[in-house]
């Protein structure tokens, strides 16, 4: 099923009236002030710096790092502001040296403009807020809300946006009565703008697979849609994949993302590279890909959110890592492998915020079962819709 680490929150405007000095007290009890201030300074350095000034800030000596670290932040930090808000913070500036200078109006007013700024950024970024839960509640009431069953295998399914909303696809189809569909998407970029995509992309994939036994086809068709309708500088990269009761074999489309991996007895396979991702390119060829899973075996499919998670010293969790532990977890179920994969990624995240979203299916073949023949050859596809 597909699940979100992170408690629901409640909308600002609906939240219980306490007191001040009880609130405060509940603050001192439970926060971790050092923990919690190194993580806002980090996401300050680098929500207002851009990767050529922190190299450049690099290469500085300690005193000029400081100076040029702060005015580039008060600067970057007031462009941000709307320009009625911009030139109340200037005068606020103008007033506060004039209150240095002995006038200690000056110093109020300063006070007061800067605390009227502040109050107006503070309701935009709750009512911004209010927005996003409302899109969150909107997009896991789209998401499946439990593991598909199949004779045979064993499935289950897991997405973690960074943020409030995320920019992975998650879902499966019953295709037809013989036919399972399972798809993982991850829209480029985050925030509302990537789950907007990513909801585009699922009512597509419900829409149209059912009319196509040639995933190849699919796939160009999918492409087609996103090259006509799709934003210049958003493209997806998908895999999707089919199964059929008691069958060892996956039929699958890999459009741009991570080739998914094969947990043998012998080791861990990793499947070919596929084809560009969605909208990426007009005409872009497609193929259909195969996978043999005997009993025990499993595949999994990731999105980059698992092997680029960071640790606190900005270091990757990595694709070697992955590729050392899954062997380990071969035997054990589909949700175990994946908890297992989870807890190896929050272990090594620490404090770390989470730098994307996390999203995966864990595909296992039941052991025991009765294996049909498998289909030497594609089934022939259907061009049309």
């Amino acid at each position: 099923m597909p699940e979100d680490s992170t408690k629901t929150q409640e909308t600002p405007g609906a939240e219980t009236p306490q007191k001040l000095g009880q609130t405060v007290l509940e603050d001192l009890n439970q926060a971790d002030f050092r923990r919690t201030m190194r993580q806002d300074l980090q996401e300050i350095y680098q929500f207002y710096l851009d990767q050529g000034a922190r190299d450049e800030l690099a290469e500085m000596d300690q005193v000029s790092r400081w100076l040029h670290l702060i005015g580039w932040l008060v600067k970057n930090s007031i462009l941000r502001l709307t320009p009625v808000r911009r030139l109340m913070f200037i005068t606020s500036i103008f007033l506060f040296l004039w209150g240095i200078m002995g006038s200690f109006p000056g110093l109020i007013l300063g006070f007061l403009i800067v605390m009227l700024i502040l109050l107006l950024e503070l309701k935009d970024k709750l009512m911004a807020q209010d927005e996003l839960m409302t899109g969150r509640a909107v997009q896991f009431a789209l998401m499946p809300r439990e593991n598909p069953s199949l004779p045979g295998w064993e499935i289950w399914l897991f997405t973690r946006p960074a943020n409030e909303v995320g920019g992975d696809l998650v879902d499966y189809l019953t295709v037809d009565e013989n036919r399972l569909g399972l798809s993982l998407g991850d829209v480029a970029g985050k925030g509302l703008g990537a789950a907007l995509v990513m909801a585009k992309l699922q009512s597509t994939l419900r829409a149209i697979a059912p009319h196509f036994d040639s995933l190849a086809n699919l796939g160009t068709e999918v492409n087609a849609i996103f090259r006509r309708d799709g934003l210049p500088d958003r493209f997806i990269s998908l895999v999707y994949l089919e199964l059929k009761p008691e069958t060892a074999q996956v039929r699958l489309l890999n459009a741009g993302h991570m080739p998914p991996l094969v947990v043998h007895a012998e080791g861990v396979e990793e499947l070919p590279k596929g084809a560009p991702a969605l909208g990426l390119m007009k005409n872009a060829p497609y193929s259909e890909q195969y996978a043999d899973l005997q009993p025990g075996d499993l595949m999994l499919l990731y999105s980059d959110g698992l092997t680029e998670a960071r640790d606190e010293q900005d270091a990757f969790f990595g694709h070697q890592r992955l590729l050392d532990l899954l062997p380990t977890l071969r035997g054990l179920s589909a949700e175990t492998v994946g908890r297992r994969l989870l807890d190896a990624v929050d272990s090594f995240s620490g404090d770390a915020p989470p730098s994307d979203d996390l999203s995966m299916i864990v595909v296992r073949r039941l052991p025991g079962q009765a294996q049909l023949p498998a289909p030497s050859e594609p089934v022939k596809a259907s061009d049309e819709v």
